[in-house]
């Protein structure tokens, strides 16, 4: 079975996972311009040989990639509160205000704390979160050349290397700069199918 749709939640993925049948999902796009992107979510097939099928198709470097950092998951573990303990104590409260407010736009938002970030998402990431001592670091999946009048604490991150995903960078500091980043976190909890 092949079922394609907008955008899938946890629970659609859980249950698929759960079945034994042949089944795949995929995402799709439909822009402006006509053009209709497809993506592969999730394929499962019940032959013996089916795994050896699907890996074949697939890049070998993208799938040893894969390997590595599904053992990288399997073994280690990070936590929120640790990212929070270096933070300085007005920090630590701004982010405890963005997670309640993440985790409360939708009961299918995820948290998972990475090694240098948290990551908030649904079907994917669309706000990975750096805590530090004296800011707070929010990567969203946001296209930078969308945004009219960009904040100054905004960075357009597409062709620099940084931690996490997402091209729109904030740079919070205050509970005035924190409101506003708000709006930016919910746009792009909607772009990715909130």
């Amino acid at each position: 079975m092949i079922c394609i749709a907008p955008g899938y939640k946890k629970y659609d993925l859980h249950a698929v996972q759960m079945m034994g049948a042949n089944i795949e999902l995929w995402q799709y796009r439909l822009f402006e311009n006509g053009t209709l992107y497809l993506e592969e979510v999730f394929r499962r097939s019940a032959s013996l040989s089916g795994d050896v099928a699907v890996a074949a198709v697939k890049n070998p470097v993208m799938v040893a990639a894969g390997k590595k950092a599904a053992m990288t998951r399997a073994t280690g573990s990070y936590s929120f509160d640790e990212h929070l303990k270096s933070a300085d104590k007005h920090i630590k409260e701004l982010v405890i205000d963005f997670r309640e407010y993440i985790l409360g736009l939708d009961a299918s938002v995820e948290e998972t704390p990475k090694k240098f970030y948290v990551a908030y998402k649904v079907a994917q990431n669309f706000v990975c979160m750096e805590i530090k001592k004296n800011r707070v670091i929010l990567n969203l999946k946001l296209d930078p050349s969308e945004i009219k009048n960009m904040p100054k604490n905004a960075r357009d991150m597409r062709n620099i290397g940084h931690y996490g995903t997402g091209d729109f960078q904030l740079t919070v500091r205050t509970p005035e700069e924190a409101e506003a980043a708000r709006n930016y976190i919910k746009m792009s909890f909607e772009r990715v199918g909130g």
